[in-house]
């Protein structure tokens, strides 16, 4: 029996500290990106707030291939090869992960 009651506390305790008190992370609001698929080796990225947004491409294999800062809406793909990546913007402490196909 005490060997439930350690297991019980162990996944309260893992799930709470899990939850992130602050509020501060999560989707990005108004978060829009297109075209995708992308074939003229640029998308568009837009958000409610239009700050200053990291991008990171990393490419199937989980290898990143892009890092850059986009300080407006257009993020130029012309290095990078047809195939499917992920997206990862963060902005302002909130973080959006998408899927990215270039054609």
């Amino acid at each position: 029996m005490k060997q439930l009651y350690l297991i019980v506390t162990f996944l309260f305790l893992s799930f709470s500290y899990g939850q992130d008190s602050k509020g501060n992370s999560g989707d990005i609001d108004g978060f829009k990106l297109y075209p995708n698929p992308a074939t003229n080796g640029r998308v568009y990225i837009s958000t409610t707030l239009n700050a200053p947004k990291k991008v990171l491409i990393f490419d199937i294999f989980g290898t990143k291939v892009l890092e850059t800062t986009l300080l407006g809406m257009e993020l130029k793909l012309d290095n990078l090869d047809s195939g499917v990546y992920m997206l990862r913007i963060t902005e302002k402490n909130k973080i959006a992960t998408r899927k990215l196909i270039i054609k």
